[in-house]
């Protein structure tokens, strides 16, 4: 064949990658959106809970994601079709001993591109997004609170069904635990917003506790002082409105005595109680003043970014079957490969440090260490091949070609 020959038969394979492409895209598109969310569980889980979402910021940024969704499912899909087509494209150069291993490279070719896809989904991205939208010591102390905040809830309802004993003790477990992990810290003065959120936790906490407290008072003498109470926390909520958070503080600590003086006989539970929320109210605080940064994530950006390692991976994982089809057709030779090893494996890093968007060490050996293990099983089919073709010229009789 000349070489415009060659030009038109790679031409033809182009055009027939490209039409199952589009007619796969196509079928694609009905089921867009399931497969973006699909795709984006990883980012999803890595969000703060309550902040689950992903934005567009044009009005057909949306459609352009989904339509985009599509065309890379449509090529995802194609992979058996295009190495069908890149096999019959050399295949006219291979001896015909060689041409019968099509359908095991179109085969393989497809599972190690799925396998590298599949590594990617389920071990790369949920760490990597998790260390890229959380910090350690802020999700430790977000999931400590949590538990903190469930354990205060079940002692309100222990004081609401009567038994005062059990919440006390709830609470003093609870209050100790914060403690005990370094919770139980007042923000600096001069940090005015973890202030603001600290007493306004303290004002909602004061509003349940008294609610709970309420439920087994029913005498007139203990309805009057929850009045006087109540009339507390509504000094305190306007002190806060004016921005005088020592005000505020002074009121709801009043309130929270009075309220124990209202129950002579839960006087010390309703203090443990008041104190936890207090703690609580401080571990909230510590915990917005700490996560001053909120991720904000576009659905184009984060799309890109999935895609684009999930196909590396898909790629990279191709490695080994690339390297033994230019080893069948005589482009590289295993000696070559072992000669240039410790080159191979600096480009190896250096790409896996590039396409990589974490400085980890983790998400970095996650990215090289199957890159560097592809390279090694490349070289040694490129090695097996030749070695089959040395045997099979050796029992034909012909020397060949080094």
């Amino acid at each position: 064949m000349s070489l415009m020959d060659h030009l038109a038969e790679l031409r033809s394979r182009l055009f027939r990658c490209t039409i199952a492409v589009f007619v796969l895209g196509t079928i694609s598109l009905v089921f867009a959106r399931p497969i973006f969310g699909l795709l984006m569980r990883p980012v999803l889980d890595a969000l703060p809970e309550g902040s689950r979402a992903l934005i567009y910021t044009s009005g057909i940024e949306e459609i352009n994601v989904l339509m985009k969704v599509g065309v890379y499912c449509g090529i995802f899909l194609t992979t058996p079709v295009i190495l069908l087509q890149i096999w019959g494209f050399v295949s006219p150069g291979l001896y015909p001993e060689e041409r019968r291993f099509a359908a095991p490279f179109v085969a393989f070719g497809s599972i190690a591109f799925i396998l590298g896809a599949s590594f990617c989904y389920f071990a790369v991205l949920p760490s990597m997004f998790k260390f890229l939208l959380n910090e350690e010591e802020t999700l430790a102390l977000e999931q400590r609170l949590d538990l903190a905040r469930l354990r205060a809830d079940d002692a309100l309802r222990f004081l609401r069904v009567g038994d005062v004993e059990r919440a006390g003790a709830l609470a003093k477990e609870t209050s100790g635990m914060l403690r005990a992990d370094g919770e139980g810290q007042v923000p600096e003065p001069e940090q005015a917003p973890a202030v603001s959120v600290e007493l306004k936790s303290r004002i909602e906490a004061l509003g349940v506790l008294v609610d709970a407290a309420a439920d087994g008072l029913d005498n007139q003498q203990a309805r009057g002082v929850l009045r006087q109470v109540v009339e507390k926390r509504v000094e305190a909520v306007t002190a806060y409105g004016r921005q005088d958070y020592a005000a505020t503080a002074t009121a709801l600590d009043g309130a929270a005595g009075l309220l124990g003086g209202a129950a002579s006989t839960r006087s010390q539970e309703l203090s443990d109680l008041w104190k936890l929320e207090k703690e609580l109210s401080t571990g909230y605080a510590r915990h917005e003043a700490a996560r001053w940064t909120r991720p904000m994530l576009s659905m184009h950006e984060q799309l890109s970014l999935v895609l684009l390692l999930i196909l590396a991976f898909g790629i990279i994982f191709e490695l080994p079957l690339v390297m033994a089809l230019l080893g069948v057709v005589g482009v590289v030779q295993s000696k070559w490969l072992f000669k240039y090893q410790r080159h191979a494996f600096v480009v190896c890093l250096i790409a896996a440090a590039v396409i990589t968007p974490t400085g980890d060490v983790v998400n970095l050996s996650l990215m090289a260490g199957p890159m560097l293990a592809c390279y090694e099983l490349g070289v040694l089919l490129v090695w097996l091949v030749e070695r089959r073709r040395a045997r099979n010229a050796a029992e034909t009789g012909i020397t060949p070609a080094s």
